[in-house]
């Protein structure tokens, strides 16, 4: 879902920014703006082809990908702060006893 495929972009500057990874839509792109934003880290978002049009004019785009971008110094806790965590199921049942 948020590791895209990184094209040869692993450092590639854009914008005072390097590569992040690629996400498929403007819901996922908005997710990882808002928890990068969370954690302190600025982003840009990059759409590819036509998306940002697409995005103005239909409210959101799920048709090109979104490379996001942070500074070069931020990188590494960027990678460490989207690192899908698990979820262990820990609910458990009350019991009729």
């Amino acid at each position: 879902m948020f590791f895209g495929k990184a094209k040869d972009k692993e450092k590639k500057p854009w914008r005072d920014g390097v590569y992040l990874t690629t996400v498929q839509s403007s819901f996922e792109a908005d997710m990882m703006e808002s928890k990068l934003k969370g954690e302190g880290i600025p982003c840009i978002k990059r759409y590819e082809g036509n998306g940002n049009y697409l995005e103005i004019f239909m409210g959101q785009q799920n048709t090109c990908p979104i490379e996001i971008y942070v500074p070069e110094q931020a990188l590494e806790a960027a990678r460490a702060a989207i690192i899908p965590v698990p979820i262990d199921d820990d609910f458990q049942e009350a019991s009729d006893e």
